[in-house]
């Protein structure tokens, strides 16, 4: 794969995002129709649907051999299936709630993948302004600066960034509002945002040290987590293991110092994989 093909899929990747984020600002200020999916606060909107059918309406047209997961079209039944073929792995509302109710921090996730490694990342953030991008070896970028993460390596010292997440499970509510509160008493504080991607590019341009997250998919995260590591952060499972994009868990740290003072803080919690 050449330098040339990655610039090329990232072009692209951030001319449809841009398209696509004009979709959600127009509908931003408008009325919306909910729906919900797994829980109460597990909701959908006619936008959401919309935009991910013009991503890859867009995507395919140009790249018609390319796979595709995406949030919308999985909750509609379409089993996530991910291979060594080039991938395009699409959050068309990151921040759905945000969305809803007239909050900003609410972005358009495209990322690419290519033998199951990301290698093309943009987060666009359509209210702000904001679109963060990336390429495998290439850097990482907000709008036209390169960003990177904090140099912090004492845990006492840092912001965390995390979600308490959709599920409305009463265990799986206590054992995240738990780990808050040791996070809170271990660090300078904890943050939410409201979106996996918008965290973590939080955390990729130095403002703050550490997300966490339990309960997100893949397509929360992998388009922000070439953005991450291209911005010198390390991305793990939060058990201190490798990464795995379908398992539904992530740490996102600025150094290993970080990710280590902070896994022996949490309880960890299992999900079914995507």
């Amino acid at each position: 794969m050449s330098d040339h093909s990655l610039t090329e899929y990232l072009n692209t990747a951030q001319e449809v995002a841009r398209k696509a984020g004009e979709m959600v600002k127009e509908a931003f200020y408008k009325e919306k129709d909910l729906m919900t999916k797994e829980s109460y606060a597990d909701i959908v909107t006619e936008t959401d649907q919309a935009v991910e059918k013009l991503i890859i309406s867009l995507l395919h047209e140009k790249y018609p051999t390319h796979q595709f997961i995406g949030e919308e079209s999985t909750a509609e039944g379409k089993k996530v299936e991910w291979t060594d073929a080039p991938t395009w792995i699409i959050d068309p509302i990151d921040g759905t709630a945000n969305f809803v109710h007239s909050i900003p921090q609410t972005c358009v996730c495209i990322g690419l993948s290519i033998n199951k490694q990301m290698v093309v990342g943009v987060v666009h953030l359509p209210i702000t302004g904001q679109t963060y991008f990336a390429s495998k070896g290439g850097g990482a970028y907000c709008n036209s600066q390169r960003i990177t993460v904090s140099k912090v390596k004492d845990l006492k010292k840092s912001v965390v960034i995390t979600e308490a997440g959709n599920s409305r499970d009463p265990k799986i509510l206590s054992t995240k509002m738990n780990n808050v509160h040791r996070v809170v008493e271990a660090s300078h504080g904890v943050r939410m945002f409201g979106s996996a991607a918008v965290n973590m590019c939080t955390v990729a341009e130095g403002k703050g040290e550490v997300y966490f997250e339990y309960g997100i998919h893949i397509w929360d995260f992998a388009a922000a987590g070439i953005i991450f590591t291209e911005a010198g952060g390390v991305l793990i499972d939060p058990s201190g293991g490798d990464v795995d994009f379908l398992s539904r868990r992530v740490l996102a740290a600025c150094n290993r110092d970080i990710a280590d003072q902070l896994s022996p803080v949490l309880t960890h919690i299992e999900f079914d994989q995507d």
